[in-house]
């Protein structure tokens, strides 16, 4: 885990706390554990954790004026001393404009600004501590500066509306711990505190034009294109040295058995659009890898292409065609991992300690079986997704829109997927209902929905895109919550209603962004409850300028069906990249359901132990009997939303690992001075105010 930590004081106590050697308990130096410092008095900055070298960046306008970047950037050090000048002003937008995945904080006298990404993948978390303001990348060195006790109706929130950015906030699981949202800047000024966004806002009074569908497609090719040649521009990392063979083994089964990826790039290739897309773009790009023996620099050097083949689960047959056919590519080196009942999901419910919880936790056995097989820069195609895909919300924006007849395509699909002749006039109903519905009203059907346990589970396709076609719905954990939970949700839901007003958002672009944030915080917890040591991932669909890119594809061309295979297609073919096997591009039919069921038949009993006595309730969130009745009936095949009980029992297992850890995050404080200190006090309402 890897992670900056930093605080901006006030200008009296800028001797006192503010800096490097700030005195802590019994005179030790307050700083974190295990960090590098950026620089000092009298507002310090460290990096924490494995950074690699090229990393980390700092650099100098003169001194009051500097700039830290922290991740991947295609930025030159010209460009950044560029960035501090113009940052001067005050403008942010510029620092967030350049190649890569990265945060970057400048420091302007007393004026320090920390930016987040668009996407959430690298959040920014904030706290008021000794006079001014401490602030990460991450919740937990926060929780523990400020021992910060847990925050229950975040983590109620999360269970019965993690969709619903109203119901989360800007809180986190640590009571006092914020997170600036996606698309926001924290800027600290002595100490003084500023959210301020740095992404123009759309009129609901008066639609944008639409962009030229030709150039929208060249514009996300070409941010895709220069997000991957930025990681292959990069230094090249080898992980620690083989110790020696092992009889049996062979070199790639030596690292794998010891947690070790391959030197080198490497990519999944599950067959889908997103990984082959970016296989094929990393491998054909000029430069290493992917360059042919005898040709150039580096020649030899291939594309580890990771595909993963479920033996416990069938149903995937097709798209392992498509990827033996990808990995033909002489650039590519295929390596086929698999897995049987060892990397179902719940099959390991030990792990490590990530920043948040997140339903990833599940899964992160079976994650890092296909990851321990990588290279030491791996690619991924999470995101593509949430950045090209259509939120079925966003037919209700073509209607805000007056473009009526670019419902046809769309509606036309799920008619013959349901093969109703009804599903056009249903469909056509919900949007225009949706598209005169004002946000503060949606929110207060959904907390009336909340309090009278209202949790109607759509049926098929067509089902699911009507239940979508609203402003927030709740979450598939919400069934089992306590009614002092829901209350309390019910609440708060109210509460920001009456302060959102009419919303200044279409209600699909509304959708669209808090399912890519979810995404998000959700692979950044899979990034480490899965990690290998040595390894990074890479998710360039997540990167700003492909998120920007992307966003200003018109609705037209987004809410086509198989929108998202004919957009990397032609990426591929703009980057030279004709040849594709048939089928490429065809949306899976099978689910990730029939693993989930089959892990949670396979460790039934021991999700019976985890929740004889659970945390959540002692929290007040469930009631355990509740829990088990519902694992017992998923495990014997009925019908219910598996991925709510998954959200459930990755919420006990984070609690449980939280409450388990020794130690804290920084020197110079007690050793009891850690996050939720004195653990969860069994009571009968958690939830209620002053409790």
């Amino acid at each position: 885990m890897r992670w900056l930590v930093g605080w901006s004081s006030t200008a009296a106590g800028a001797a006192g706390i503010g800096s490097a050697g700030a005195v802590g308990y019994d005179g030790e130096t307050l700083h974190p554990v295990g960090s590098q410092l950026l620089w000092g008095d009298p507002d310090p900055l460290w990096a924490v954790g494995d950074w690699r070298p090229d990393e980390v960046r700092v650099v100098h306008a003169d001194a009051q004026h500097r700039i830290a970047v922290l991740g991947i950037c295609g930025a030159s050090d010209e460009e950044l001393r560029r960035g501090i000048v113009t940052a001067r002003g005050g403008a942010v937008r510029h620092l967030t404009s350049w190649p890569g995945s990265y945060t970057a904080v400048v420091q302007a006298g007393r004026r320090i600004t920390v930016c987040g990404d668009l996407a959430g993948a690298r959040p920014v978390f904030h706290t008021p501590w000794s006079g001014g303001t401490a602030y990460a990348t991450a919740a937990l060195p926060l929780a523990d500066l400020i021992e910060a006790n847990l925050d229950f109706t975040h983590l109620a929130a999360l269970l019965a509306a993690p969709d619903v950015p109203a119901a989360l906030r800007d809180t986190t699981p640590y009571d006092g711990v914020r997170r600036i949202p996606p698309g926001h800047a924290l800027v600290l000024r002595a100490g003084a505190r500023e959210i301020a966004g740095y992404e123009p806002v759309a009129s609901l009074a008066v639609a944008a034009p639409p962009a030229e569908p030709g150039r929208a497609v060249d514009a996300v090719r070409d941010a895709l294109v220069e997000a991957v040649r930025t990681r292959l521009s990069a230094p090249r990392h080898v992980p620690d040295l083989d110790p020696g063979p092992v009889p049996g083994m062979g070199p790639a089964e030596r690292r794998a058995a010891r947690g070790m990826p391959v030197p080198g790039i490497g990519a999944d290739l599950s067959g889908g659009p997103a990984s082959g897309t970016l296989a094929l773009l990393a491998a054909g790009l000029p430069g290493r890898p992917g360059t042919l023996l005898g040709h150039g620099t580096g020649a030899g050097e291939r594309l580890v292409a990771v595909t993963f083949n479920d033996l416990a689960v069938a149903g995937r047959e097709a798209e392992l065609e498509r990827a033996g056919e990808l990995a033909a590519n002489p650039r590519l080196h295929h390596v086929v991992v698999t897995g049987a009942e060892e990397t179902l999901p719940y099959a390991e419910l030990d792990g490590p300690l990530t920043d948040e919880p997140g339903p990833s936790l599940v899964l992160a056995a079976r994650h890092r079986a296909r990851l321990a097989a990588g290279s030491a820069d791996h690619f991924t195609g999470h995101g593509a997704r949430q950045v090209l895909d259509a939120h079925p919300a966003r037919l209700a924006d073509l209607l805000v829109d007056r473009r009526r007849r670019h419902l046809v395509r769309p509606v036309a699909a799920l008619a013959r997927a349901d093969g109703s002749v009804m599903v056009p006039a249903r469909v056509y109903g919900a949007a225009r209902r949706l598209a005169r519905t004002p946000y503060r009203a949606g929110l207060d059907v959904l907390a009336e929905r909340l309090m009278r346990r209202r949790f109607e589970e759509p049926k098929g396709a067509v089902g699911a895109s009507l239940a979508a076609l609203t402003w927030a719905r709740p979450g598939p954990a919400a069934r089992w919550l306590t009614g002092e939970a829901l209350a309390e949700v019910s609440v708060l839901l109210q509460a920001e209603a009456d302060r959102s007003g009419t919303g200044a958002q279409r209600p699909g672009e509304h959708r669209a962004r808090a399912a890519l944030a979810r995404h998000a915080a959700d692979l950044r917890v899979l990034e480490q409850a899965a990690e290998i040591r040595s390894q990074r991932l890479h998710a360039p669909f997540l990167d700003n300028q492909v998120v920007r890119a992307c966003r200003d594809l018109p609705e037209a061309l987004r809410v086509r069906p198989g929108a998202r295979a004919a957009v990397l297609r032609t990426v591929l073919e703009g980057a030279g990249v004709t040849e594709l096997p048939p089928g490429w591009g065809a949306p899976s039919h099978a689910s990730s359901a029939a693993a989930a069921r089959a892990g949670l038949r396979m460790a039934a009993d021991p999700l019976m132990d985890l929740f004889a006595t659970p945390l959540l309730a002692d929290a007040g969130l469930v009631e355990a009997r509740v829990v088990r009745k519902a694992v017992r009936a998923a495990a014997a095949g009925e019908s219910l939303p598996l991925d709510g009980l998954a959200d459930l029992i990755s919420l006990e297992l984070w609690l449980r690992r939280l409450l388990a850890r020794r130690g804290t995050c920084w020197t110079g404080t007690p050793t009891r001075s850690r996050a939720v200190p004195s653990g969860i006090q069994p009571r009968r309402s958690a939830l209620t105010p002053g409790a």
